[in-house]
């Protein structure tokens, strides 16, 4: 079994590069500059779903890849992981998220600049609500996380023991960003929305506006409730079942 340290550099790692990827297709597709701007939400959609693979494909043999707390919360309600390492894991997977979305800032500064709206400056780093509603935008979040949890933990059990994993994962991803980033931008990850956010506060970005620190919690406490429930619901169905 890798050292402890070895499992929060990892973490560290894939988090940084599924931040990095991801936001990077926002910034692609959503800003006019961009000479991919207007190549439309499925195009965001598989990205998304390409960049956890991706993060997933690097780190899960060392550390799980979990890069999001919300799904070490799920693995640690699960049975699946053990609440030593939970402070670790918690805190590769922030500074994870902080630096992928500092690089993003890094590459795209002067699509930033040049844009527009900002809306769209604030999305390429943090999601927001199509139409604000509090506990249903939180209701939203914690469906599409429970969705994925449940499925990403039920991979042993109903995968062979090869790469097919991944493939599922993408798809599994994907299609959650197109059934619901509809609704509130699909973040399902604690850490993919607030350090990116927290980045977007701190740094100079020309006619940025309002980070929306009103609307922060939704995809901090969403995720973490639906990721929370998939465990719950994870042993019930499994109950007995070897893995």
């Amino acid at each position: 079994m890798p050292l402890h340290s070895s499992l929060y550099l990892a973490e560290f790692i894939g988090t940084a590069l599924l931040v990095t990827l991801g936001l990077s297709v926002v910034a692609a597709v959503s800003l006019r500059s961009s000479a991919f701007y207007g190549a439309g939400a499925g195009v965001a959609a598989l990205g998304w779903g390409a960049a956890m693979t991706s993060a997933a494909i690097i780190v899960a043999p060392i550390s799980g890849a979990h890069c999001n707390p919300a799904f070490t919360l799920g693995f640690f309600l699960a049975g699946r992981f053990p609440a030593e390492q939970i402070p670790g894991y918690l805190l590769a997977q922030v500074c994870g998220a902080f630096c992928g979305a500092l690089l993003v800032w890094v590459l795209y500064r002067e699509h930033l600049d040049s844009e527009e709206s900002p809306r769209s400056k604030l999305g390429v780093f943090a999601t927001a609500p199509a139409i604000r509603g509090g506990l249903k935008n939180a209701l939203a979040e914690a469906t599409a996380t429970f969705i994925l949890m449940l499925t990403v933990l039920s991979f042993p059990h109903s995968l062979p023991a090869n790469g097919v994993a991944f493939l599922y994962l993408f798809i599994a991803l994907s299609g959650g960003v197109m059934a619901f980033a509809g609704l509130t931008g699909y973040a399902i990850n604690p850490a993919r929305d607030l350090m990116p956010r927290l980045i977007h506060a701190l740094l100079p970005i020309r006619g940025k506006g309002s980070s929306d620190w009103r609307y922060a919690w939704v995809p901090i406490v969403g995720p973490l409730l639906g990721a929370a429930l998939a465990a719950l619901c994870y042993r019930a169905l499994f109950s007995g079942v070897g893995s």
